[in-house]
C-alpha cells in the first residue's frame, strides 16, 4: 500500500471531518461541531503543541492521527502524546495504522520528545494487537474525573 502521509491543508478539511466523524462513530462519542471547529483552528496555530497527519491513498484519505506535546516532570524533553488514531474500517490491516503511528514517532524524535504514548479502550483489541508490536504496555491504569 503506497500511502502519502502530511499535515491536513486548510482544503481537507472535508477529508478530516469525515475521517473524525468516523472516529467518532468508532468511539461511540459526539464531539460538539464547535469543539471540533477549534480543533482544527488549533490544528493549522503553529503556537499549539496539536499536530495531525492525514493518510492519503491516491486521492482518497483513509486515516487520521492527532499528537500533542507537553512537559513532564519526570524529564528534560516534552511527552507526545498521540490521541486519536482513525483508519477505515475497510483499510484496516494494511499498514496504514502502523505507518500513522510511525510517523508521529519520528516527529516526537525530531521534537527531542522522550517519550511517545497513547491510551486506548480495552474492548478494541483489534489496534491492540498492531499497539503490542510497536510499544509497550506501561501498566497504568487511567482514572478521570469529568468535569
Amino acid at each position: 500500500m503506497h500511502l502519502e502521509l502530511r499535515p491536513p491543508a486548510h482544503a481537507d478539511r472535508a477529508a478530516w471531518d469525515r475521517l473524525w466523524q468516523g472516529y467518532q462513530r468508532f468511539y461511540k462519542v459526539e464531539i460538539a461541531k464547535a469543539v471540533s471547529d477549534l480543533t482544527w483552528s488549533r490544528l493549522h496555530d503553529p503556537a499549539e503543541p496539536m499536530h495531525a497527519a492525514i493518510a492519503w491513498q491516491g486521492a482518497r484519505a483513509i486515516g487520521l492521527v492527532h499528537w500533542i506535546f507537553h512537559r513532564s516532570t519526570w524529564t528534560q524533553g516534552p511527552y507526545c502524546y498521540l490521541q486519536d488514531l482513525y483508519v477505515d474500517e475497510d483499510i484496516r490491516g494494511g499498514g496504514a495504522g502502523r505507518a500513522l503511528i510511525a510517523h508521529v514517532r519520528a516527529e516526537a524524535e525530531v521534537a527531542g520528545a522522550s517519550r511517545l504514548y497513547w491510551l486506548t479502550h480495552e474492548t478494541n483489541t483489534d489496534a491492540m494487537k498492531l499497539y503490542d508490536k510497536v510499544a509497550e504496555r506501561s501498566g497504568f491504569v487511567q482514572y478521570r474525573v469529568v468535569l
